[in-house]
């Protein structure tokens, strides 16, 4: 495996070793790994954190409750202690390859300038995005009494009235899962999920309903969701929902680097993180999402972090660590 070999940590005001799309923890991680390896890195983020709603994040050892916008901005002051970590809130726009590696281009948000860098390696750790069932009212309680991550939020809602509602083929998976929390749960494939007959009878057996009706809406006060509305006008009472979204990945500013995807449009990696094109990389649900937990997307960012490193190590001499 090579990398452009390009200018060293010491190259030039606008040149650096890794430019990292993407601050969530799996940027952040891959970022913090990188300056501890004296690495001149630029992270980039657009401020568009898909759980920007939700007010506490768990299972983030010695930070379970956090919330996430206090995670990330715990992250990046971690980064800027580095005289090798840069942080700015710029949207990327464009990966082109370069002489010297890779051009990016980003345009500057909340007042943040724009910003064209090049680089000797880049990060993909965007994330994904999330398609809801499209319920009106739906936002309204999401991040409190409505969830897409039963592993993030299933313990806050033990022993409650729960639904799960999405549109995909593995609903009847996700209830089984679900029911060591609550046994009371109502699966609402609103229509377009797929749960066969035979998923139904399993689900009965272990006290599960399925509600084949159609969602109009969601339903609740101040104090939270309180039922499901259906198209008919009936209201189930649920005290909290889960959802179960489409991910869809982000990576339009990617396009023109011609990455090898998978069907569902996720960059593919090797074990190590390293797309097909030498000299990019993916971190955390950028590529194909698993458990949709912060501390796996860290994880994750710290082994790509040491992939970066040692293939820049071996594409060029070591920098002078004589730095100004």
């Amino acid at each position: 495996m090579t990398v452009p070999a390009g200018a060293g940590s010491d190259g030039g005001e606008g040149h650096y070793d890794a430019v990292v799309i993407g601050a969530g923890p799996g940027g952040l991680s891959v970022a913090l790994n990188l300056v501890r390896a004296r690495r001149r890195t630029l992270v980039l983020d657009s401020n568009r954190p898909r759980n920007a709603a939700t007010l506490h994040s768990h299972g983030f050892l010695t930070r379970d409750g956090v919330s996430p916008l206090e995670l990330r901005k715990l992250g990046q002051a971690e980064i800027e202690a580095y005289p090798e970590g840069e942080f700015q809130l710029a949207l990327a726009k464009s990966i082109t390859p370069a002489a010297d590696g890779f051009t990016v281009a980003a345009t500057g948000v909340r007042g943040a300038p724009n910003r064209t860098v090049t680089t000797r390696t880049v990060v993909i750790a965007t994330g994904v995005v999330e398609v809801m069932p499209e319920l009106p009212s739906l936002r309204a309680f999401y991040g409190t009494t409505a969830h897409s991550c039963m592993e993030c939020d299933g313990y806050e809602a033990r022993d409650k009235p729960l639904a799960l509602i999405g549109e995909t083929d593995d609903l009847a998976e996700r209830a089984l899962l679900l029911a060591q929390w609550s046994p009371d749960i109502v699966v609402f494939p609103n229509g377009v999920g797929t749960v066969t007959d035979a998923d139904e009878a399993l689900l009965a057996e272990r006290g599960i309903r399925v509600e084949r009706r159609r969602v109009a809406d969601v339903e609740g006060d101040r104090t939270g969701l309180t039922g499901i509305r259906l198209e008919d006008g009936e209201v189930i009472p649920r005290s909290v929902a889960f959802l179960r979204p489409i991910y869809q990945p982000s990576l339009a500013f990617a396009t023109d680097l011609g990455l090898d995807t998978n069907d569902e449009g996720f960059v593919t990696t090797d074990a190590h993180g390293r797309s097909s094109l030498p000299g990019v990389y993916a971190a955390g649900d950028s590529t194909q999402p698993g458990p949709q937990q912060l501390i796996i997307a860290a994880g994750a960012g710290a082994r790509v972090a040491a992939t970066v490193n040692r293939d820049l190590a071996l594409a060029a001499p070591a920098p002078s660590l004589n730095r100004a």
